[in-house]
């Protein structure tokens, strides 16, 4: 990334992830590094831990300062507990979004925590019914899926499923280039007259909206690269997200167990060495970093609770990109026009 004027400020929380916060700090740094002339990024933790990480590193990226946060929000803790810990570094972390003091919040903590703070502290997007988690899904053709929501509701009515559609519609033009993308509704078959109440109604709303609705798409689709966002409710976009995660250790063991088998298998699998790392980093969570929380007014991504440094790293330069590429402003455009009458009365 070049010289850039406009100076992007990230607040990391490095507290409460299921991995360490050295490798949290870590991942941050990485990013620091990288981009110092476009990015600005604030450790937000218990100052003790962060300083001790810190020496062993050596001198502070002059890029990079540190916010103390003397709670953390535990993995165990439920969303209300994690909003009435006012210092924890969730909670500070994005306090310094909502005053300005930083443009976007990454976490790898309490993902209902995060969702829950996100949206007390910073809000909605004007006419956002209920923001959603969006997760990207590796295809067969290299261009990624984006697919919404994967937790945040597990109940939703049809127009908030269409809100869906509007703001990954959004975030993958803005932050992939796709000039209209293509949106399609998770169902259980491709024909219009399948699926239930939710999906037969919400079907509804797409057909008439403005956005590049190609209509119920299936499971099997979200792998092949023939749509760009897939809608769904939270309930079972996280059972999706949780099975694709599954894939890649599946394929890794099953290939292990086959390779033991014999000569011919080992010399076999060491041909397709490279094909196969290619394959994994497909499946890596720590390749697209985080899932933004769409909707809220701000930006806040969630990520993995065991990211390593690079998933970490990645995230914040995610963040910084939301925020470059105005994707909340537009965002809030979109949904004006819809509640204006210019688009589908969702």
């Amino acid at each position: 990334m070049g010289k850039n004027e406009e100076i992007i400020t990230v607040a990391l929380d490095v507290m409460g992830a299921d991995a360490s916060p050295e490798s949290i700090i870590e991942g941050g740094l990485q990013a620091a590094r990288e981009n110092g002339d476009d990015l600005k990024l604030v450790l937000v933790g218990k100052t003790e831990i962060i300083n001790t990480f810190i020496k062993k590193q050596g001198d502070l990226p002059a890029n990079v300062v540190i916010q103390d946060a003397p709670h953390s929000v535990a993995m165990a803790d439920t969303p209300t507990e994690g909003i009435r810990k006012r210092t924890s570094s969730i909670a500070v972390g994005l306090m310094m979004q909502k005053k300005g003091g930083a443009d976007a919040f990454v976490s790898a903590g309490n993902t209902g925590a995060v969702m829950a703070s996100s949206i007390l502290i910073l809000g909605r997007v004007e006419g956002v019914n209920r923001p959603a988690i969006a997760s990207f899904f590796p295809t067969s053709i290299g261009k990624p899926t984006l697919v919404l929501d994967v937790g945040a509701n597990t109940e939703c009515k049809p127009a908030t499923l269409y809100q869906f559609g509007l703001m990954g519609s959004v975030y993958s033009s803005l932050m992939y280039g796709r000039t209209s993308p293509r949106v399609g509704l998770l169902s259980i078959g491709a024909e219009r007259s399948k699926g239930n109440e939710l999906i037969l109604q919400a079907h509804d709303l797409f057909t008439r909206s403005d956005l590049n609705f190609i209509g119920n798409v299936e499971g099997r689709d979200v792998l092949t690269g023939d749509v760009d966002v897939v809608i769904t409710d939270g309930f079972v976009g996280n059972i999706l997200l949780k099975f694709a995660e599954s894939i890649e250790g599946f394929l890794t063991c099953s290939l292990k167990r086959q390779i033991s088998t014999n000569v011919f298998s080992r010399v076999g699998a060491s041909l397709m060495r490279p094909f196969l790392k290619r394959l994994r980093r497909s499946f890596d969570y720590a390749e697209s970093g985080g899932a933004p929380l769409l909707g809220v007014d701000g930006v806040s991504i969630i990520c993995h609770g065991s990211s390593s440094p690079k998933a970490i790293k990645n995230a914040v330069v995610t963040a910084a990109e939301m925020v470059r590429h105005h994707v909340n402003e537009n965002i809030r455009t979109e949904m004006n026009g819809v509640n204006n009458g210019n688009g589908n009365d969702a």
